[in-house]
């Protein structure tokens, strides 16, 4: 057998100044920090790797963490960090900037997160551990023995190891060459000979850290909401009559706040006497907040946290005020790039909401891949109700014509949403309207146009032609299709039948409850149906 030793540092593959991380039995290609006795670690690997909630705000220098109940934050070079009104000192710096990056004292993130960690030198080196509470196979030496860094007698040694020396087991053992493969306590992952070894076995790690645990403003029944489209002051005075052509709704969502420029700022047309009225007739007022200004660009306001909290308190303000029960947030618009602040607005409204007893609900579209970064799953963490749009299937911009919501769409819509959302917290919004498509002959540009379609309207356009209307399975709508002159109209008509298919599929998932876009385009008698499925 080989008497010769590799230098860690070449296994590592470390520079002189270099500091590896090792996260369970994964060597991380990331840097890190050793600096005044202080182990710093890369921001991203911290959000990636450790605990998400970690939030880095590059235009105003701040590093947050959200709780169930605050906001901490710290900035670059201090050894404070802030609590509501309230500071805390540490003996060390929180968080350090060098150029591009961003470093984060693994101590401070060990006060928010289960794990446990040491150092090794020569080479300097940070063994970290965060799984808990799972089985983890080890194995125990059986004499003094090598650690190698190929599994043959002839390769270098990496380490000496000494009788009962405990190790993780990473591959059982090798038949044919007669090795495990495992790591021991420094991080260093090699081979051992089997006969070096005495049997394996599981353990179970544990912790003593307590996780802050969210909670949530859940109301015992299901949700039966509509949203109630209001352009203006005038338009609140319509509650009643709005309200007395539906049937078993108990959450009423007016369409009453806006982004209104990029600084968090807000246009409101709140109604004291419309959520008096609402409260009068047993329903709920959770007022809607979208972002659909061409004054602004949601994006600009979620970036800086300054901005970000400015519209929180704005809604949050205007909630207390109104004595709404709750706040709808609609923001449609957030790009890719800007996930990352929408999902830490969300803990930041989610806390002033908590803290104030305001439902706090978010509007989603159906979930994708493309729209993954809406983060459904920290939604249902730190919000009450995840609310998923399940229509729109084919829009006005659609390049050919289709259903606004087929049952495929919905049944795929709400099975996706349950992957990540619970199902007390999952509610899914149906339509009450359609889509009439107009195609001209030939093709070619604007050959494709289409207008919304109310219940009753979709039923006029259906009697005053000759053609009928074919119920397709597929889609489980009716389909009418007609010409005039050289124009083909097609449409997947919503209807009770329609609506009740969809019910029939969200029903069978015992999800929170249902909602409908929006009051006023449904047929009165389609609200005798959606209370029997949404029992």
């Amino acid at each position: 057998p080989s008497k010769e030793h590799m230098k860690l540092a070449e296994y590592f593959k470390m520079g002189k100044n270099d500091v590896r991380v090792i996260l369970e039995d994964e060597i991380l290609e990331v840097d890190a920090l050793y600096q005044d006795r202080q182990v710093y670690l890369d921001f991203e690997m911290v959000k990636e790797k450790l605990n998400s909630r970690f939030y880095w705000d590059k235009n105003e220098n701040l590093l947050l963490y959200s709780t169930p109940t605050a906001v901490i934050s710290a900035e670059p070079g201090s050894m404070v960090c802030y609590q509501n009104n309230s500071k805390s000192n540490k003996d060390y710096e929180i968080v350090r900037v060098d150029g591009e990056k961003v470093y984060v004292a693994l101590d401070y993130v060990k006060e928010h997160t289960a794990l446990e960690y040491k150092v090794y030198n020569e080479p300097t080196r940070i063994v970290i551990n965060n799984v808990f509470g799972e089985e983890t196979d080890y194995i125990k030496t059986d004499s003094d023995c090598a650690l190698r860094y190929q599994p043959d007698i002839k390769s270098d040694i990496l380490v000496d190891l000494k009788e009962n020396a405990k190790l993780r087991v990473i591959e059982k053992e090798n038949k044919d060459t007669g090795f495990y493969k495992v790591m021991d306590k420094s991080g260093v992952t090699g081979y051992v000979r089997s006969k070096d070894l005495n049997q394996a076995y599981q353990e179970v790690k544990k912790t003593d850290f307590k996780e802050e645990k969210y909670s949530h403003i859940l109301k015992d029944e299901k949700i039966n909401l509509i949203w109630h489209q209001v352009m203006n002051q005038t338009a609140n005075s319509g509650l009643l009559t709005v309200l007395s052509g539906t049937k078993g709704v108990n959450v009423i969502c007016p369409t009453w706040f806006a982004t209104s420029d990029n600084e968090g700022n807000i246009d409101s047309i709140a109604s004291d006497t419309y959520v008096s009225q609402a409260h009068r007739e047993g329903v709920e007022v959770w007022g809607l907040c979208n972002d659909f200004s061409p004054n602004m660009k949601i994006g600009k306001v979620l970036e800086k946290t300054s901005r970000r909290q400015k519209l929180a308190k704005n809604l949050v303000a205007e909630a207390i005020r109104y004595s709404l029960d709750g706040i709808n947030i609609d923001f449609e618009n957030v790009k890719k790039e800007s996930g990352e602040d929408f999902i830490q607005f969300i803990r930041e409204i989610g806390i002033m909401c908590r803290n104030n007893g305001i439902v706090l609900s978010v509007d989603n579209y159906p979930l994708r891949d493309y729209n993954e970064y809406y983060n459904r799953r920290e939604q249902a963490n730190v919000a009450d109700y995840v609310i998923t749009m399940a229509y729109d299937e084919y829009y006005a911009g659609s390049e050919e014509a289709g259903p606004v919501s087929s049952i495929s769409y919905v049944k795929d819509s709400t099975e996706k949403i349950l992957e990540q959302v619970p199902k007390k917290q999952a509610v899914i919004a149906l339509p009450f309207y359609s889509r009439l498509w107009k195609e001209k002959a030939g093709g070619g540009e604007d050959s494709l146009s289409s207008e919304a379609c109310s219940m009753p309207y979709a039923q006029e356009i259906l009697q005053n032609t000759n053609e009928k209307a074919v119920w397709d399975d597929k889609t489980g709508m009716n389909y009418l299709e007609y010409k005039e002159g050289k124009i083909v109209h097609k449409i997947w008509i919503e209807d009770i039948n329609s609506l009740k298919v969809k019910m029939e599929e969200v029903s069978k998932h015992k999800i929170a409850g249902v909602a409908f876009w929006k009051a006023g385009l449904e047929e009165s008698s389609v609200w005798d149906m959606v209370q029997k499925y949404n029992k």
